[in-house]
């Protein structure tokens, strides 16, 4: 029975001993964490915050950002391309990032770097949340019209071809990298709960 559960116990135990430079998925993953955090802090949730609390360095950050890629999602919920009332389902998703995904970042981070396989589950939901948020976005920027000068006079969201090429190479990597966690942590679940039932399993014949 203490031999069974010794085995059992060291399914869980095991990976954690490797250092994260040995994990090649998992250094991806938390810095990743490490990334999206600081970009979510300073400039996604910059909606958010109550304007007089807002950091100047946070206001030229943001500045920069949009001054750089007109980037129809940030630049139009601050409605520097009209009335940003079209993008609620946008302001939902900031939402979310600001009460599930800063936490996900934070937990992940320290399970991450301490081995820890109790965050698999939660990675496997937030994964496939986060792909899903970010292909919307993608969807956004690929219909985004061309900058033209009628586009300007328009007042509407518009970007230029290197714009767009900007905009989908930050994107891009956070939905492949969202999707590959989905079904890598969904994939390492499945191959501990079948440990655990092989465990179990031997534990009722011994």
């Amino acid at each position: 029975m203490l031999i069974n559960n010794e085995k059992q116990k060291g399914i869980y135990t095991s990976y954690s001993r490797l250092p994260l430079t040995a994990r090649p998925l998992d250094l991806v993953y938390f810095i990743f964490f490490a990334v999206h955090l600081f970009a979510s802090i300073v400039l996604d949730l910059q909606y958010l915050y109550p304007p007089q609390y807002v950091p100047r360095l946070f206001r030229l950050a943001l500045d920069s950002y949009v001054s750089m890629s007109r980037d129809p999602l940030i630049g139009g919920v601050f409605n520097l391309y009209g009335d940003g009332g079209h993008l609620i389902w946008f302001k939902t998703f900031l939402a979310l990032e600001a009460v599930f995904q800063v936490p996900v970042f934070i937990l992940g981070l320290r399970a991450l770097y301490s081995g820890s396989q109790r965050i698999y589950p939660l990675l496997v939901i937030y994964g496939a949340s986060s792909a899903t948020t970010t292909l919307a976005c993608v969807a956004v920027v690929l219909q985004t019209p061309e900058l033209t000068p009628e586009t300007l006079k328009q007042g509407i969201a518009c970007i230029t071809s290197e714009q767009r090429v900007l905009l989908l190479s930050s994107y891009i990597p956070f939905l492949l990298i969202a999707g590959v966690m989905s079904v890598d942590m969904a994939l390492r679940v499945g191959n501990l709960a079948e440990k655990g039932i092989k465990a179990e399993a031997e534990e009722k014949w011994e």
